[in-house]
């Protein structure tokens, strides 16, 4: 379908790679959710909220993962690096953008189930420029998913390295972010260990 003039165009990052180390290697794109693997889930969530198109980033089993889960509709990038840190995932998923034209990407977690379409869509919604920068905000507390404006890509990547991803780049620009307030819509907690498989349905 041909985008309205002026339309921005969003894309969708799902950071995926991670092995689920704390979870006794079980990647976490492939814990079940809500009757298919988490990573399909999240494609949804960002569907459902408005970013198009979605790009895919995974790492560990990733030929288990393209095989068991439905990623047709995205641009699945494999980052070989994903064991240095959610930092080389960022950057990969934001090298696949090169060819989108895309405005603006919306990062967002796999592990993050109690974050759904309606804070996804308006985090999108607070994209003014391709010099944006937002984030979603739960009680005043920064968190995911967040918004880059294109034009600030290239520095991001240049500073996502390890487990920071883009920490230290949001740390530096804290008064440019518009902090989108979302605990009334969505919950932020990670699937990290065992422990927290009880969030999964």
């Amino acid at each position: 379908m041909a985008l309205t003039r002026g339309t921005p165009v969003i894309a969708g990052v799902l950071l995926a790679a991670g092995g689920g180390r704390r979870l006794g290697g079980r990647p976490k794109a492939l814990l079940e959710h809500r009757g298919s693997p988490l990573v399909e889930h999240a494609v949804r969530v960002l569907r459902d909220g408005g970013c198009d198109p979605v790009h895919v980033v995974l790492g560990a089993a990733d030929e288990e993962v393209r095989a068991l889960a439905d990623l047709s509709a995205c641009t699945v990038t494999v980052n070989p690096f994903w064991e240095q840190g959610m930092g080389s995932s960022l950057r990969a998923g934001l090298a696949s953008l090169a060819g989108a034209d895309a405005d603006a990407a919306l990062v967002f977690l796999v592990d993050q189930p109690g974050i759904g379409a309606e804070a996804v869509a308006r985090v999108r919604s607070a994209y003014r420029s391709r010099t944006a920068l937002a984030a979603a905000s739960y009680a005043g507390e920064r968190g995911h998913p967040v918004l880059f404006g294109s034009d600030r890509w290239t520095d991001i990547a240049a500073g996502a390295v390890g487990d920071q991803g883009a920490r230290a780049y949001l740390r530096a620009h804290r008064d440019a972010i518009r902090l989108v307030e979302c605990s009334d819509v969505a919950q932020a907690y990670d699937i990290d260990t065992a422990e927290d498989l009880k969030h999964l349905e």
